[in-house]
């Protein structure tokens, strides 16, 4: 990792997020400039596409999962821990496979995947489990869903790094 001197300190090379042209990126230790009012009725559109996609094929999985008011729900759950994995798989292509790209991250990440993964339907079954009844069963999908979700994404990153051929980090990055 390369190193510069800022004044009279040295600071490491921060990552770079692909998705931003640094030839107009504002010199962080300079006032902010104000938001830039360019075109992003592009990118919008391509989050709403995906997001409805997305949004139809959890549809899809919750009608063929369906779950009762006490029991284990297993569409919601299969639906985030998949979705997980997907995101995992998704940054490693994303961020050190692919070549920047304006439309895949905000697509797939945002549009696709933030319409299939649900958080909001996840409190509305913990809080319908517990009120009938079903305390155990609320505490058991909100901790199994938290420590799948973990995994899921770890599996995600392990297997696209393999795929891609890049090494499997254990710990910080050189220099860090």
């Amino acid at each position: 990792m390369s190193r510069r001197v800022r004044g009279d300190r040295e600071e490491a090379d921060l990552p770079v997020d692909p998705d931003v042209d640094l030839r107009h990126a504002p010199d962080p230790f300079r006032t902010p400039a104000p938001p830039a009012r360019g075109r992003t009725w592009d990118v919008l559109a391509v989050i709403a596409l995906g997001g409805g996609a997305g949004a139809v094929a959890r549809y899809l999985v919750g009608q063929a999962f369906p779950g009762p008011p006490t029991g284990f729900p297993w569409g919601t759950f299969l639906i985030n821990v998949t979705g997980c994995f997907a995101l995992g798989l998704l940054m490693v292509f994303v961020l050190d496979v692919w070549p920047p790209s304006r439309y895949v991250r905000p697509f797939f990440g945002v549009g696709v995947l933030g319409g299939f993964t649900t958080f909001s339907t996840f409190s509305v079954e913990i809080v319908d489990r517990v009120s009938h009844g079903a305390g155990v069963v609320a505490g058991a999908y909100a901790a199994a869903s938290l420590v799948a979700g973990l995994v899921a994404v770890w599996c995600g990153i392990v297997l696209a790094r393999t795929l891609a051929g890049l090494p499997v980090r254990r710990g910080g990055r050189k220099g860090e």
